[in-house]
């Protein structure tokens, strides 16, 4: 019992040093990062807390389709929404292709956690300003076009609650044209269940990367066709999935 308590206190130590490193490291990264930059560090620090997240709630995350993303370039994720959660499994199951965010402002004045998110190139975006939109697309597409991170997009702009999709905004889909890169369409099941679980059993999530829109095709198709074919590679996909 005396080396199991030693073990334990240890453990404890180790995890309060983990937070208090976190702690500091976003304050530097609210000091001295700007959006748009992407840190392995921070990487690193996004990451490991997000599977000790993760592992906490009881989460397993299953992913399959990830040979049919383009090796050595970069790309533009599109995927169903159906809850908060949806964003920190995708990159935690998708680590080695550090998948960037475009987030709603609120997140990046979260404690902690939106100083890190600033340090690994997510975007925030004002909604309700046309030319703040415009801008945070544009800058986007810049750090495709360069090779320092992907974009996981929500074409539904929001959540579904009843997990049934909602109409997609085509303008979105202007950015995988301007970067002049792919976009790989995803379907994920088991977010939505999440909450309800964590007490009572381990949550399974599914993540498939269904198909990936070839660069001829983007430049062939209109953004609004882009969204109707990726909604309906999406809707096949997830056809006859209960809650």
């Amino acid at each position: 019992m005396k080396y199991v308590g030693i073990v334990l206190l240890a453990l404890l130590s180790l995890f309060a040093a983990y937070i208090i490193t976190l702690c500091v490291s976003a304050c530097i990264a609210g000091a001295f990062f700007k959006y748009g930059t992407n840190s392995g560090y921070y990487r690193f620090l996004l990451y490991s807390s997000t599977a000790i997240g993760l592992f906490i709630l009881r989460v397993k995350v299953h992913i399959s389709g990830l040979e049919k993303l383009p090796e050595g370039k970069r790309f533009m994720l599109v995927c169903n929404h159906r809850s908060n959660y949806d964003p920190i499994v995708t990159w935690h199951a998708m680590r080695k292709y550090d998948l960037a965010f475009i987030s709603k402002s609120a997140n990046f004045k979260i404690p902690v956690f939106g100083q890190l998110i600033r340090g690994c190139a997510f975007l925030p975006i004002d909604r309700s300003s046309p030319k703040s939109s415009a801008k945070t697309l544009t800058r986007a597409a810049e750090l495709m076009k360069n090779g320092e991170v992907s974009f996981g997009i929500y074409p539904e702009g929001t959540r579904s609650k009843t997990c049934e999709l909602l109409p997609f905004h085509a303008g979105v889909f202007t950015l995988a044209k301007k970067a002049e890169v792919p976009i790989a369409v995803m379907t994920l099941r088991g977010t939505e269940k999440i909450c309800k679980n964590y007490i009572r059993r381990r949550t399974d999530v599914y993540l498939d990367i269904v198909e990936v829109i070839p660069d001829a095709t983007r430049e062939k198709l209109r953004s609004g066709e882009l969204s109707e074919m990726a909604k309906s590679i999406i809707y096949t996909d997830l056809e006859g999935d209960t809650v």
